[in-house]
């Protein structure tokens, strides 16, 4: 992280070519607040452009050489963002048009009063404040619409991207599992995101957080009337998410008797509201996930197998974080400034020490404790770095290799291998007790994750040399 989070006072050029008024301009525009630099004429003013950036250009237009109006076009065709406000001698309409056509935000006739330069330098600096707000929020949005908030570059994640990729244009029902806290809405998100159903609604509905006496009426709706209490009819969630995507967040959590409701809405694409006489046609992608063992729920007879596969036409797996560390930096990366932005925090660097404890806890709340860490840590932060100072004892300690890690039984027989070829057999047989996992598998070594991702590059260690096939 290397970008300033905070913004300073606006940068302005001022170019003009009379000593008096360009003192008197500097004086004025610094008790107002700005950060001022001058230049004599057009070719210095250029001269300094190409080794700063300004908020804005404020340029006289009678100048030997290269004059205001050619300075403005030669700005503007080197940076056409660049605010550029003309001050003119010559009142006239011609010119102010001139300018205008030219690409200036605005200009001044001389003479002029401080309150009104003052007024137009604002207005002009207002109007590029919300231009790059619009900018940031379409970057985002871009963002959004690409992977929705999803953050990997380790192969388990890219796995998951292109599976995302696959499946998003299909209506085709997705089952998304994965540990608690792996980023299974974020996954629904970005197939809605990616589908044609982009422009309709999202409507997501935790199976595990409602009532069971509310699970019908959530999930179907009802008519007023229905029961003591319904004062009005409501829409469920199926018809509110018509022509969209409906998720159903830890869906091994529904009653049984409820499930067969769910698997005949499915399978008619209607619903009923409690207290209706007729059902109505839904046009909804279902995407369902749950972080409980389906199999072994069917297998107690908690979930119903014609359910499952009706929801599992597409299956995917978010992996745990413990096993795609290598995305930990990018992650607290982008973690931290978010947090430095929401909290107003001048927090915007972490140091490397971090990165390796992170990279070596297990995380067992996986990218939801994570980011949860991170903003704890930048909202307490005493600086701009963040160190090892702010990490929570518990991942500190639980990061530091132990006597029993370093010592787990890793003893391989010496039988006149070379030094090099005993490390590289020590760090396989540490990878697959560790079955991958690069953390533990570096605590058994005594190693630093850095250290232990350099040797296996040095080594060309393969997953299929410490991975069972399946």
């Amino acid at each position: 992280m290397n970008a300033e989070l905070v913004t300073d006072a606006p940068r302005l050029l001022v170019v003009d070519d009379e000593p008096t008024q360009r003192e008197m301009l500097q004086l004025l525009l610094r008790r107002a607040g700005f950060q001022v630099t001058v230049a004599r004429d057009g070719q210095e003013a250029l001269n300094v452009l190409e080794r700063q950036s300004f908020h804005l250009v404020l340029s006289d237009q009678r100048m030997p050489g290269i004059d205001g109006l050619e300075l403005l076009v030669r700005v503007r065709e080197a940076r056409p963002d660049q605010p550029f406000v003309l001050m003119t001698a010559y009142g006239s309409v011609e010119s102010a048009v001139a300018a205008m056509k030219r690409g200036a935000a605005d200009y001044l006739t001389k003479p002029f009063n401080k309150d009104e330069l003052l007024l137009v330098l604002e207005r002009v600096l207002r109007q590029r404040r919300l231009q790059d707000e619009v900018e940031e929020l379409r970057n985002q949005l871009s963002d959004r619409s690409r992977l929705s908030g999803l953050i990997g570059v380790s192969a388990p994640m890219r796995a998951v991207f292109e599976r995302i990729e696959r499946v998003a244009g299909t209506d085709a029902s997705v089952l998304v599992t994965g540990e608690s806290g792996t980023g299974k809405e974020l996954v629904a998100r970005a197939i809605h995101d990616r589908s044609k159903r982009a422009a309709g609604p999202f409507v997501a509905v935790n199976c595990a957080a409602i009532p069971d006496a509310l699970l019908e009426t959530e999930f179907f709706g009802h008519e007023k009337g229905a029961f003591t209490g319904a004062i009005r009819a409501r829409p469920g969630a199926f018809e509110s998410a018509q022509g969209g995507t409906l998720l159903l967040d830890e869906i091994g959590a529904m009653r049984v008797d409820l499930q067969a409701k769910l698997l005949r809405a499915l399978q008619e694409r209607e619903v009923q509201r409690l207290g209706a006489e007729k059902p109505v046609a839904v046009d909804v992608r279902v995407i369902a996930a749950t972080s409980e063992d389906l199999d072994e729920a069917i297998a107690n007879r908690s979930f119903r197998e014609d359910l499952y596969y009706r929801l599992n036409v597409v299956p995917i797996e978010l992996p745990p974080l413990r096993d795609r560390s290598e995305d930990i930096p990018l992650l607290l990366d982008a973690f931290a400034r978010r947090a430095a932005a929401r909290h107003d925090r001048p927090v915007h660097r972490i140091h490397q020490d971090v990165v390796e404890r992170c990279c070596e806890y297990a995380w067992p709340g996986n990218v939801r404790e994570l980011q949860n860490v991170v903003e704890r840590m930048v909202v307490l932060a005493r600086g701009e770095e963040l160190g090892l100072d702010d990490l929570p004892e518990a991942i500190r300690a639980s990061s530091e290799p132990t006597a029993s890690a370093r010592t787990d039984a890793l003893a391989l027989p010496n039988d006149g291998v070379s030094l090099a070829e005993l490390e590289r057999k020590f760090i396989v047989e540490a990878l697959a007790r560790s079955k991958g996992s690069l953390g533990p598998a570096a605590r058994m070594l005594a190693l630093s994750y850095k250290t232990l991702q350099y040797r296996v590059r040095k080594y060309r260690i393969e997953k299929g040399e410490y991975l069972s096939p399946g």
